[in-house]
């Protein structure tokens, strides 16, 4: 008998589905507002724990779990769950990312339509006895531009909303490839081009430390006279003060907002404005989406008790122990080496090549590959990145994995190269353990180097002359930045060069601006490890 504990409300429909689990040896236990001591009482019980975002699984209550074998969210968040003790401790987690994207797609359609019939003013107009026809001019939005930021599940969601509406639909997404696009029928534009096109803006992107104000004063000023804006992501994608200047002046006609810097916006002068529609976190909240979380989450903590099979999982780990164990410092190597990749990246990533060489031949290759993935893709999308989940996420942003083994390895006794293809780019990378311990990293395309990568790294390539490398150290030394290593190498390439600098902490971006300014460098990229 496996025994399931939901300590938050389910909707009724994911209780039943559960309750029709009986004659599988499937029993259900429902008990709701437990603090983490009435918790710890009655978990040890339990094979399973479904939850919502009011339990919080601690180390307390994961150490009293002594059962568990799966931790199961019906939603996206976890902030709530101590994902590393439990994976610590061999306990799964999963959650339903996908299952309340239809519901958030359509509140950002509900918002835009909202915006351009002026919805709220009219229903306040008519309420206050007002007939105020004239006034309330709306828009058509066919054949209007709907730039998506963020071309993720909901994004592509909101796109064929977009299109079906007759409208001309584009999208910014860096970690998008291109063919992702085509197959929904949308242009992929840089961020500037969308504000300067589009009629209605919608974010559909994660806030990571690269998209928080990602929508400021720069972009209001280049937006289309008169464009409105949309977020239902998340509170911070816009610079709020900058967006209530945009409102004043006119330059922005409307916007809406479910998602706020601080919630509830108490205080906010946002809130002192007409041509603002605001709801309150509204975007998961649809009795089909409740549902669609609920049955989803149970069908997969069924199919995990029956089969062992986890859908959506955040932590599973896929290889024995002891071929874990002797992979773990290449897979370590490998992500690291992919975050390198990512960073140096212009464009969207294609395809990735992982090739084993040597003795990292015979470690486990998949684990090493995907781990490769997770150092590419960490931080470029809203989810968490992991072994587990990441060629499902590199599948869905369109990039593809290409395996290899050689035990030939001529120059080191293990070496592991990640190379990323882009539509005019290609990276190359090779990573190795020296003394099968220390990680380095040994070449970057055609340039021999050994660095040791970790912290802040700023990688320059630059013409070989004199006085590029002190100009350099110069601009970091006035901006009271510590060079803690610095190795310089040059290629076949004739008068080219190039430096990897380890500093002491992140470079502020005017200062990078200051460096790729400098006559003789020809590009420079900050990377943090």
């Amino acid at each position: 008998m496996k025994k399931i504990l939901i300590s938050d409300k389910l909707s009724e429909a994911g209780i039943n589905y559960l309750n029709q689990q009986a004659d599988s040896g499937i029993q259900i236990h429902i008990e709701t507002g437990l603090n983490e001591e009435g918790l710890c009482n009655i978990i040890g019980e339990y094979d399973a724990l479904l939850i919502r975002s009011d339990t919080k699984v601690t180390r307390k209550v994961l150490e009293a779990a002594k059962n568990l074998k799966l931790i199961g969210r019906a939603g996206i968040g976890v902030d709530n769950v101590d994902i590393p003790l439990a994976t610590e401790m061999g306990v799964i987690v999963m959650n339903t990312p996908d299952a309340n994207a239809t519901t958030t797609a359509e509140l950002a359609i509900a918002h835009m339509m909202s915006l351009s019939r002026q919805l709220p003013t009219a229903d306040r107009s008519v309420r206050a006895g007002k007939w105020e026809r004239s006034k309330l001019m709306g828009a058509e939005i066919a054949h209007k531009t709907l730039g998506i930021v963020g071309f993720g599940t909901i994004g592509r969601i909101v796109s064929q909303r977009g299109l079906g509406l007759r409208m001309e639909v584009i999208a910014f997404d860096p970690f998008v490839a291109p063919e992702i696009y085509e197959e929904y029928g949308v242009e992929s534009v840089s961020l500037d081009d969308l504000v300067s096109r589009s009629d209605y803006i919608t974010l559909h992107c994660p806030l990571i430390e690269k998209t928080k104000n990602l929508i400021g004063a720069a972009q209001f000023a280049k937006m289309k006279k008169g464009a409105r804006i949309i977020n239902c992501a998340r509170g911070g994608l816009i610079d709020e003060q900058a967006l209530y200047d945009a409102l004043k002046n006119g330059q922005c006609a409307g916007a809406a907002l479910d998602v706020y810097e601080n919630e509830p916006p108490a205080g906010s002068p946002l809130l002192e404005l007409d041509n603002i529609v605001f709801t309150p976190h509204l975007g998961a909240s649809t009795t089909e989406a409740q549902v669609a979380v609920s049955v989803e989450i149970a069908r997969q903590a069924v199919l995990f008790l029956k089969t062992g099979e986890a859908v959506n999982a955040l932590n599973l780990p896929r290889v024995s122990a002891e071929e874990l164990n002797k992979s773990h410092d290449f897979m370590n190597l490998a992500t690291t080496l992919g975050k390198i990749l990512a960073g140096l990246a212009n464009q969207p990533i294609t395809k990735v090549e992982v090739a084993l060489y040597g003795r990292a031949a015979e470690a486990a290759v998949r684990p090493v590959s995907v781990s490769a993935l997770v150092g590419i893709l960490s931080g470029q999308v809203s989810s968490p990145v992991n072994r587990v989940n990441a060629e499902n996420i590199a599948k869905r942003q369109g990039i593809a994995l290409v395996e290899s083994v050689s035990k030939d390895s001529p120059d080191y006794v293990s070496l592991i190269k990640v190379t990323g293809h882009c539509a005019d780019q290609t990276i190359a990378l090779s990573g190795a353990l020296l003394g099968g311990r220390q990680p380095r990293l040994v070449c970057i395309n055609h340039f021999d180097i050994e660095v040791v990568p970790e912290g802040t790294l700023i990688v320059t390539r630059h013409d070989d002359r004199p006085g590029v490398i002190s100009a350099i150290s110069s601009v970091l030394g006035n901006a009271n930045i510590n060079i803690t290593r610095m190795q310089v190498s040059t290629a076949d390439v004739k008068d080219q060069a190039m430096a990897v600098i380890s500093v002491s902490e992140p470079v502020p971006e005017a200062i990078m601006q200051q460096i790729c300014h400098l006559t003789a460098v020809c590009n420079a990229k900050q990377i943090n490890i």
